[in-house]
């Protein structure tokens, strides 16, 4: 049985992302997507509701589950058995630091293997940052996230306004 981890922050999770889950989950046997706890970076959402927010949007995808970790993706990697990390490249740009990191994680954990997605072109523009820019300032983020995505991006930009005032 091949498991893989897609890793990733997901803060918010964007249509690019899920279509990468979906065509990962057709690879694998089983895929965990796991949400990084990066205590370095400040997200808009917190990591139990961006492992929600997954859960909800791959609910529909019977070998996905969804988790989060902080450490060495390797180290977590091998503590579900996985045996394949799967990442998602847009740009020439990704390309060159995802070697990298694939180089070191192999380095350190020589079973486990990196497979690379390329976007596909209708999201290969697309951040989570980008949403979180266009959604801070009003825009339409539509056709970057699912319904229910874009509602909680919505509503966690009023609750920090709020906060603010």
């Amino acid at each position: 049985m091949t498991t893989a981890i897609y890793p990733g922050s997901f803060d918010p999770v964007t249509r690019g992302h899920l279509d990468i889950i979906e065509r990962a989950s057709r690879v694998a046997d089983r895929l965990i997507v796991s949400v990084l706890i990066n205590s370095a970076k400040n997200p808009l959402f917190t990591v139990e509701e961006r492992v929600q927010l997954l859960r909800e949007e791959t609910a529909y995808l019977p070998n996905v589950t969804v988790d989060s970790f902080d450490g060495l993706l390797v180290e977590h990697a091998r503590k579900h058995g996985a045996h394949l990390i799967v990442r998602g490249l847009r740009a020439v740009t990704d390309f060159e630091y995802e070697l990298q990191m694939s180089q070191t994680n192999r380095k350190i954990a020589p079973e486990v293997d990196t497979i690379f997605f390329t976007t596909s072109l209708e999201y290969a523009y697309l951040s989570s940052s980008t949403v979180k820019e266009v959604a801070g300032f009003g825009g339409d983020i539509s056709a970057f996230v699912t319904p229910q995505v874009e509602k909680a991006v919505f509503a966690k930009i009023a609750a920090g306004r709020n906060k603010m005032r």
